[in-house]
């Protein structure tokens, strides 16, 4: 397991190869570690600005070159962060680095966890778009109560536990959204009221049976149910009773 000085020594080093690197511009800290917030086990998050006239995956590959030769990276993926590219890679000792890379006029906060080291910082436009939204959310919440009870019935019972799990993570983002909390991987997750979290502790699988199933798929609907009424009383409503004959069904066979 890597330590913070570990981690602290591979920040620095990238930052002083951004800050040599002619096709950067500028450069950020994101994540906990622009408001002296890491505990233990953060990661390292850095953000660059690539010049005018160098492509954006040109100085990624460049760099994740050295990360693999230099740092000995082990594996890497992407994620998808609109007009910004993104690499997450994994380091020995189970240090995670993520590096991002946007054009220099798109080099700005999207959120609060941004500390900028050197470079120009460009305001950028509320974020929204790109995050969580409550309808989409409720509509995949209602769509796996569906699937989640077919699988039951269907005697497929780790979908079935696929299916709840996914309900219950949709309503714990919801209430993230609707509690002004950060709603991505769950991170406002732990300041929720217990009366958003406490009803969740029911959809918690906790057998392959189907009776157990089918309780902990009531549950994550009442839990849904209960966080639609909040935001919007009237799809609440008009979502109640097909809802609550989800669970109905038996089992076949």
């Amino acid at each position: 397991m890597f330590t913070p000085e570990q981690r602290w020594t591979v920040r620095e080093l990238l930052l002083k190869r951004a800050q040599e690197d002619e096709k950067l511009v500028a450069a950020a800290v994101t994540g906990s570690g622009s408001r002296a917030a890491e505990d233990r086990w953060s990661d390292v998050d850095l953000y660059f600005g690539v010049a005018d006239g160098t492509a954006r995956e040109d100085a990624l590959e460049e760099w994740s070159s050295f990360l693999y030769r230099e740092l000995g990276a082990l594996h890497h993926f992407d994620l998808d962060a609109g007009y910004a590219i993104y690499r997450a890679f994994l380091l020995p000792g189970g240090l995670e680095v993520d590096i991002a890379f946007a054009a220099a006029d798109r080099f700005g906060p999207l959120g609060p966890l941004f500390r900028p080291v050197f470079g120009t910082v460009v305001e950028q436009p509320a974020a929204g778009a790109g995050g969580p939204q409550a309808e989409h959310l409720i509509g995949l919440a209602w769509h796996h109560a569906l699937h989640a009870q077919t699988a039951i019935a269907r005697r497929k019972p780790w979908q079935a536990e696929y299916w709840i799990s996914a309900i219950r993570d949709h309503v714990v983002t919801l209430g993230c959204l609707r509690s002004g909390l950060p709603s991505v991987y769950a991170k406002g997750a732990d300041e929720l009221l217990p009366s958003i979290t406490t009803p969740l502790e029911e959809a918690l699988v906790r057998s392959l049976r189907p009776q157990e199933l089918s309780r902990a798929l009531r549950a994550a609907v009442s839990a849904l149910l209960r966080e639609v009424n909040a935001v919007d009383p009237d799809l609440s409503a008009r979502l109640r009773p097909a809802l609550n004959r989800i669970p109905a069904r038996r089992a076949s066979g």
